[in-house]
């Protein structure tokens, strides 16, 4: 195995990732893995960081953190492709979904993600790039959700000291009673709707939030977006709807409609709210545009 650049934020998970140093460190050598451990100091470092670790020849660029650990990594692994497919990422899940490293088959565990970091194997996934009109494109790896998952993600920002779903699943029940129904038009490879829509998820992978199977079909190496639309629906329906998203149960329900594209553009009147990765995207857009880039990128899994 080639050089490995570990990139640890330590504001994950809570402050999780700063507490799990010493311990990771420990597997690490057990493992018997040579590694250049660094630590992010501020937004949008990781991505700087992973750039740098690519273009001094990295092989292997680990995300120890989140899922916005891992979404800084990715965007700094295209930064330094060209267009190309550069370095492999390795992911350490220490944060409060951890999302994507469930999607890819990662442990969730400390020790298991180690292990897997030494004795897996690389597989090559799919990236996706959002484009908001004035502001440069940037890349995502599991989902971007308009409209009530971008709230969840507001109000998720709020609470400082719980994780997982201990964290998201009382700020869903919250956002129900928050939550609006922007009226959008969806454009996909085959087809246009315009409707007042409660939730848009676009995904490459099948579970967000910390454990909701928005898009439960959803694979991250099938060339394809999943698309779970959720058309208005009062706020009791609503919450009749959380356990089925929950086990994925909810795709043949109304008012929901599932559809796969390559492309998709939402584009509203009204300020659309978004997350991607589980950090905010938007508060304030009015045009979303979403695309697949197949086999983009080389994952340690």
């Amino acid at each position: 195995m080639g050089p490995i650049k570990i990139i640890l934020s330590p504001v994950a998970g809570r402050g999780y990732g700063a507490r799990v140093e010493p311990e990771l460190r420990r597997l690490l050598k057990a493992e018997g893995l040579a590694f250049d451990l660094v630590r992010t100091a501020r937004p949008w470092h990781a991505a700087e960081l992973a750039e740098q670790a690519a273009n001094d020849g990295f092989e292997i660029i680990v995300a120890v953190g989140g899922d916005g650990t891992t979404h800084e990594v990715v965007n700094g692994l295209m930064a330094a492709s060209k267009d190309g497919v550069t370095g492999i990422l390795g992911v350490i899940p220490v944060g409060s979904g951890s999302d994507f490293a469930h999607n890819i088959g990662i442990p969730p565990d400390l020790k298991g993600a180690c292990r897997r970091l030494a004795h897996g194997q690389t597989r090559i996934v799919d990236v996706c790039q959002v484009t908001i009109p004035g502001h440069p494109p940037r890349y995502f790896d599991n989902t971007v959700n308009v409209g009530f998952g971008g709230i969840v993600t507001l109000e998720a920002r709020k609470v400082k000291w719980l994780r997982g779903m201990a964290l998201y699943l009382p700020v869903v029940v919250k956002t129900v009673f928050l939550s609006q129904a922007p009226r959008v038009t969806i454009e996909t490879d085959d087809q246009e709707l315009a409707l007042p829509a409660t939730m848009i998820c676009i995904a490459n992978g099948p579970r967000e939030g910390g454990g909701f199977f928005c898009t439960p079909d959803a694979l991250p190496d099938d060339g394809l977006l999943d698309v779970c639309i959720v058309r208005e629906i009062g706020r009791l329906a609503m919450l009749g709807l959380i356990p089925h998203f929950m086990d994925g149960t909810h795709v043949d329900r109304e008012p929901v409609t599932m559809t796969r594209t390559r492309h998709v553009t939402i584009s509203s009147p009204d300020d659309l709210i978004a997350h991607m990765d589980g950090e905010m995207l938007c508060t304030d857009a009015h045009r979303i545009e979403c695309e697949i880039i197949p086999g983009q990128l080389r994952v340690r899994c």
